[in-house]
């Protein structure tokens, strides 16, 4: 069964992040990843991006992943808001 820190190990080798945080129950998945490899990239590219990290696990492993992507200056922004 795959766990949030598998999944978390496989993105942060396939993406260079700033912040990275996955939560789940081994079927279903959320993650918030904040990467400056999304920086001018719209929401379904930064997706495309997480998937190409992932790889086959989507397929094979993963159930379902809820995803929040965001560039360093996006989560700036959200943590100065909350």
């Amino acid at each position: 069964m795959t766990t949030p820190e598998a999944i978390e190990g496989y993105l942060r080798t396939g993406i260079v992040c700033d912040h990275l945080a996955v939560s789940g129950d081994g079927a279903h998945f959320e993650a918030v990843i904040v990467s400056s490899a999304f920086a001018g990239k719209s929401r379904v590219a930064r997706h495309q991006i997480v998937y190409g990290a992932l790889g086959d696990r989507m397929r094979e492993e993963i159930h379902a992943l809820s995803m929040k992507t965001h560039t360093p200056e996006e989560w700036a922004a959200i943590q100065a808001g909350s």
